[in-house]
């Protein structure tokens, strides 16, 4: 009878402290996509929760619970086919560089292009955010959004916001 109890008492403590060190399983892509990355980025890595500082990791954990901090799902071009937003990390030398992606399936293929490039320190995250009416940083530029929108972040850094027009993407500082 002890050693049932015992057993029990383990199973309760050690499962699930083992799913919340595990891997975050928000950060799986779907198979095509991941065969996709890994053919045009070789070499590049999905940021995950483990690849943020403790601070940022709070900031983003306080914002979006156990999401991915290196991919957010997004109706970016309003057409509701399957889009990520995708934050990649790439070392070269002593140098890590983020790459913001952003894959749209399209029958059933799916297609990558890359938005923006920065420093991976610190290591940038990216979420969505519904349409509405973003300013600049300084005040001078605006954009309605009429679709969500992607927020690519380096926290207590700078945060940059990526919008479609309908027929380009459009980018403004939100933080600099």
């Amino acid at each position: 009878m002890r050693l049932k109890s015992l057993v029990g008492f383990c199973f309760l403590v050690f499962v699930p402290l083992a799913v919340a060190v595990g891997p975050n399983e928000a950060c799986d892509l779907p198979r095509g996509l991941q065969s996709e990355i890994s053919a045009k980025y070789s070499g590049a890595k999905l940021v995950s929760l483990e690849d943020l500082d403790g601070d940022d990791r709070s900031f983003f954990q306080k914002d979006h619970g156990d999401a991915c901090p290196g991919s957010t799902k997004v109706d970016f071009y309003g057409d509701g086919k399957p889009t990520l937003a995708l934050v990649l990390t790439t070392k070269t030398g002593a140098k890590e560089k983020a790459e913001l992606v952003l894959a749209h399936q399209v029958e059933g293929s799916w297609k990558t292009k890359m938005l923006d490039t920065a420093d991976a320190s610190p290591v940038p995250v990216v979420w969505s955010q519904p349409p509405g009416e973003y300013r600049g940083v300084y005040g001078k530029k605006e954009i309605r959004a009429t679709r969500p929108v992607v927020v690519f972040a380096g926290y207590e850094s700078w945060t940059i916001l990526y919008a479609w027009t309908g027929n380009r993407v459009t980018k403004i500082w939100l933080r600099d």
